[in-house]
């Protein structure tokens, strides 16, 4: 069996208000954004989190997308880039480098392939995912929560949590931001996120650090997230069907 599901994204001002929404079916869908994003890095969290919502199924993943800059960057140039240290062959840093390394720990191991479609030309399918993403980049722009879809609610648990895990671990360094900036959070400065088995391995390292609790006495833990990282979490909580607790609670 195969599955194919679109992927698109939007941005109004590019960058702006954007939007992202992947698509199988009206039982199947997901969209969300963030405040301030281009359309590129739209596309590309479309394709991440169309591709964590589905993780562990064992079907064949035939993604549409209309730009082409996402199907060249995933099926051609990546693994140069990865070769040169995620250096472009003229020697700069690549774009939106924190969402193709979550792509690329998500597709490891499947079947997943891409196919190019000519958007706002009547594919059913494309035309869905550009209509929820658009709605998800006007909602930011108006200040609104948007609608964010049923999600992918066949993933198996395992799966979806240890895709979930690497996806937030490479994208931590500010999926909203815009292109070429780094940085933590939306257009902000600093340095591009570290490599996913990096900032894995120091969250189970903190994890480590606490005294084994007894199975009776849970432990209660405070996290201060900011606006963005908030939304970011419950677009992959609501992707995979769950809340926003057992979310976090996969992570650890």
């Amino acid at each position: 069996m195969t599955i194919t599901a679109a992927a698109d994204g939007s941005a109004l001002g590019n960058p702006g208000p954007n939007g992202w929404a992947w698509y199988i079916d009206e039982d199947r869908w997901a969209a969300g954004g963030s405040p301030h994003g281009t359309n590129n890095q739209g596309e590309l969290r479309a394709v991440l989190e169309l591709l964590v919502a589905t993780a562990g199924i064992d079907e064949k993943l035939i993604i549409e997308c209309d730009s082409r800059y996402v199907i060249d960057s995933v099926t051609k140039w990546m693994p140069g880039w990865k070769r040169r240290g995620w250096r472009k062959s003229d020697g700069g840093p690549v774009l939106n480098r924190d969402l193709l390394e979550g792509i690329d720990e998500a597709m490891r191991g499947r079947d997943v392939s891409f196919s190019w479609v000519k958007g706002h030309a009547g594919h059913p399918l494309n035309e869905a995912a550009d209509e929820r993403a658009n709605a998800a980049a006007r909602a930011y722009q108006k200040g609104d929560e948007p609608r964010r879809g049923p999600g992918f609610s066949s993933a198996s648990d395992a799966g979806a949590a240890l895709a979930g895990a690497m996806a937030v671990a490479s994208g931590a360094g500010g999926a909203g931001r815009a292109d070429g900036a780094g940085g933590a959070g939306p257009g902000g400065a600093g340095p591009a996120s570290a490599p996913a088995q990096t900032l894995w391995a120091e969250a189970s390292d903190l994890l480590d650090g606490f005294d084994e609790p007894v199975a009776s006495a849970p432990v209660e833990l405070t996290v201060s997230l900011t606006a963005d990282e908030h939304s970011r979490l419950r677009d992959r909580a609501d992707a995979q069907g769950i809340s926003l607790q057992e979310a976090l609670r996969r992570l650890i």
